[in-house]
């Protein structure tokens, strides 16, 4: 098996344990009886902490860790935490102690509450380290420019397994009812990829770091002033996108998911997001070429507004129905009124990735170093430090949130944030996004007016 296989089926994690924590949401407030706030709050400190881990190992790999080193880090804490959340399910500890088998909360003891929180702590590891060093570490593989067409870094080889188990993961994994096996399903599969990816211990190339003042340096460079109105275009972008798995998800948990007799799985919400909002973002990164983040701030205002719009329709149908105190009937609305809101928000992501290349040599002076493509360690830094400052915005959003509910409950007024969604206003929430964002814009704007003058 080439090496390029063996590298690219790490990123099997990647996709499967991506689909099974979509729905974490989900499990969360009906295994473990959370509220909807609080058990969004959990993903999005998670989802914080696994990309702002990624600019630390990303100069721990540059300085002295290594590609190799770091994926046999990453590798191992993925494997091992997804079959911590797998064990954190109720019924796996029963059936060995012969208590409480049934996904209620009344079964959740503090053994799966330990395992729960360390399997996601481990699975930050594991997604940081893959997103840093997967793609790297395949660069430097000779079969890499042997193997025929390159798309994306992956070979044809690679990509198509990778596809394969993705697709299957799609299809299958929404259609598993038990939480015991949309975990361990990705268990098993996360650990194969992990000992096909050590098999090769023999046939891989490895590059290690040379200590290059220059290269740290840059890494320092890039919280200059000048990058102030970068970071904070992905700061506020992060805490827009902090909602996507969160509160979208819980918007259609309860909705009609129908598309003629067929009840389409809420995964293809997810799947929406990533791939029409890939083509939205590159029409709009063609046509409005060099204006990618403004554009991407816009579309962040919209898709607020979307979401917004959304979630009052879904509110007036539940109380046109006396459904405010039923949270679990299901609400006569179908679920594809949320696409809007999911396309926009992964357009917003994407196009922000593609415009990193607009921060020219002017705003990021870096000194050249051992690298033979300087512009590539520019592309790549930029990259993953974005990554790494979207990812407090994840945890800003929940401190929001915070601040928002305890203003939101001055006087008479309720909490906009109440137990159920049902009995909650998120849509106000997502105007105060709304004109976060715009005001975001409008900064972005003026700041860059003025370094560049």
């Amino acid at each position: 098996m080439k090496s390029a296989v063996r590298i690219s089926a790490l990123l099997w994690a990647d996709i499967l344990v991506l689909y099974a924590l979509f729905e974490m949401q989900d499990y969360l407030t009906d295994v473990w009886g959370l509220s909807f706030t609080h058990a969004a709050g959990i993903l999005n400190i998670w989802n914080g902490i696994s990309r702002v881990l990624q600019p630390l190992f990303l100069f721990a790999v540059s300085t002295f860790l290594g590609n190799f080193s770091m994926l046999v880090i990453s590798s191992s804490s993925y494997t091992l935490g997804i079959w911590f959340l797998f064990m954190s399910a109720p019924p796996v500890l029963a059936n060995a102690t012969g208590t409480c088998k049934q996904y209620e909360q009344e079964c959740i003891g503090n053994t799966h509450k330990a395992l729960l929180y360390t399997g996601m702590a481990l699975i930050a590891v594991g997604v940081a380290g893959n997103y840093v060093s997967v793609h790297s570490f395949l660069k430097e593989q000779p079969d890499n420019k042997s193997m025929g067409a390159v798309i994306g870094g992956l070979k044809v080889p690679g990509l198509a397994m990778v596809a394969i188990v993705g697709v299957a993961g799609a299809i299958a994994l929404p259609y598993i009812k038990p939480w015991t096996y949309r975990f361990g399903i990705p268990a098993v599969c996360t650990t194969i990829a992990g000992i096909s990816f050590l098999t090769g211990l023999c046939c891989y190339t490895f590059k290690f770091p040379e200590p290059d003042r220059n290269r740290i340096e840059n890494m320092g460079r890039m919280f200059s002033l000048r990058m102030l109105p970068m970071w904070l275009t992905f700061l506020v972008c992060g805490i827009i996108s902090s909602t996507g798995n969160t509160y979208f998800v819980e918007q259609a948990k309860k909705l009609d998911r129908h598309l003629g007799s067929w009840e389409v799985p809420t995964q293809v919400l997810l799947l929406a997001q990533t791939y029409v909002g890939m083509l939205l973002a590159e029409l709009a990164h063609v046509i409005f070429k060099g204006h990618g983040v403004v554009m991407a701030k816009m579309l962040g205002v919209l898709c607020c507004i979307a979401a917004a719009g959304t979630e009052r329709k879904r509110l007036g149908v539940v109380r046109s129905k006396g459904l405010l105190d039923k949270p679990e009937e299901d609400v006569p609305m179908s679920v594809y009124w949320l696409l809007f809101q999911f396309v926009l928000l992964g357009a917003v992501e994407k196009l922000l990735e593609k415009s990193v290349a607009e921060f020219d040599e002017e705003d990021i002076p870096l000194r050249e170093g051992n690298e033979a493509d300087p512009n590539e360690l520019k592309r790549r830094c930029m990259e993953i430090f974005s990554k790494g400052v979207s990812g407090l915005g994840f945890m800003c959003g929940v401190l929001l949130v915070f601040v928002v509910g305890k203003i939101s409950a001055k006087g008479d007024e309720p909490n906009w944030f109440q137990f159920s969604l049902n009995r909650s206003h998120l849509n106000r929430y997502y105007w105060v996004l709304a004109v976060l964002s715009a005001a975001s814009l409008v900064l972005y704007i003026v700041v860059r007016k003025c370094c560049c003058c």
